[in-house]
């Protein structure tokens, strides 16, 4: 049992396709067929039943995986344990971020830790805070730059690098841009557009909500604060985002019975050995100012 052939398992689980998981380990669709029929042969069971375009895991498969992430995990943490003995900082760190923290938080980041590192390789990966997560966890990345969970538990560890406040705006031309006292009771007569309904970001605004005996009336939904806050400029709802997006297209709500704000940080693994690199970005996450950002940044 190799361990490409594990990965490649890994990855059609995840993916449910083949074609799907040879793009992302970079090898042909025969390849990852091969190297599936391989393990089947070793393990003596078939491990992918194909219903229709869907690919899905037999019993034996839904066996193997946490199995298989355990193995893998080992051999890549025994791997960086090995290397950090020589004390460079080097190699490949793959990270995660959400796009509005990639966007407007990382950058000065990125540039200094590539110049004081030029021997670190990033891998980047741009997902949303919850998909983050999940990556730390199962081993696909040594940390996560994200929206921190109100609740985190082990065996990941969050540490709060900023304070993200978030503030209620409409477009300058709603009926309630104009008034003086605004109530959460006055937001729910009119369409809103929050944050998926899996996020933290929506979580934390509902909270506010539930505690008031309120219900918001949401009739619109994506992942990216961007899209939010071009929905709100149009005029076709209002929403939260965070204070640092405001500009002359948005008009922020005088809300006399709230306040909202979202803790952003890293997250790791606590039962596995971080690289040098990834012990360094973490060192210098916690020098960052906690109120640096990029204002002009696109989207």
């Amino acid at each position: 049992m190799d361990l490409a052939s594990l990965q490649t398992f890994i990855a059609i689980a995840e993916q449910r396709s083949f074609s799907l998981a040879g793009e992302r380990l970079h090898v042909t669709q025969p390849a990852v067929s091969k190297r599936v029929a391989s393990l089947e042969e070793q393990l003596g069971v078939r491990l992918f039943d194909r219903v229709g375009r869907e690919t899905r895991l037999t019993e034996a498969g839904q066996a193997l995986l946490p199995r298989a992430y355990r193995i893998v995990n080992e051999l890549d943490d025994a791997r960086r344990a090995l290397s950090n003995l020589s004390g460079t900082v080097s190699g490949r760190l793959s990270v995660a971020t959400s796009h509005h923290i990639g966007l407007r938080r990382l950058p000065p980041l990125l540039r200094a830790f590539t110049k004081s590192y030029p021997e670190v390789m990033l891998d980047i990966r741009f997902l949303d805070s919850e998909v983050a997560y999940a990556d730390v966890l199962h081993g696909r990345c040594e940390l996560a730059i994200i929206t921190l969970s109100p609740h985190c538990e082990a065996p990941l560890k969050a540490v709060k690098v900023w304070q993200d406040d978030l503030d209620f705006v409409v477009a300058p031309d709603h009926p309630l841009a104009q008034r003086k006292r605004i109530s959460l009771a006055d937001l729910c007569a009119y369409p809103a557009v929050f944050p998926g309904s899996h996020t933290f970001t929506r979580k934390i605004a509902l909270q506010l909500f539930d505690q008031a005996g309120l219900t918001p009336n949401i009739s619109m939904s994506t992942n990216y604060m961007e899209t939010i806050k071009m929905m709100v400029s149009i005029g076709l709802a209002w929403s939260v985002l965070p204070h640092s997006m405001l500009d002359e297209s948005v008009v922020r709500l005088p809300i006399t019975d709230a306040y909202l704000s979202r803790d952003l940080g890293y997250i790791v693994h606590t039962e596995r050995t971080l690289s040098n690199a990834a012990q360094a970005f973490m060192q210098m996450l916690s020098n960052t100012d906690s109120n640096a950002v990029i204002v002009d940044a696109a989207g």
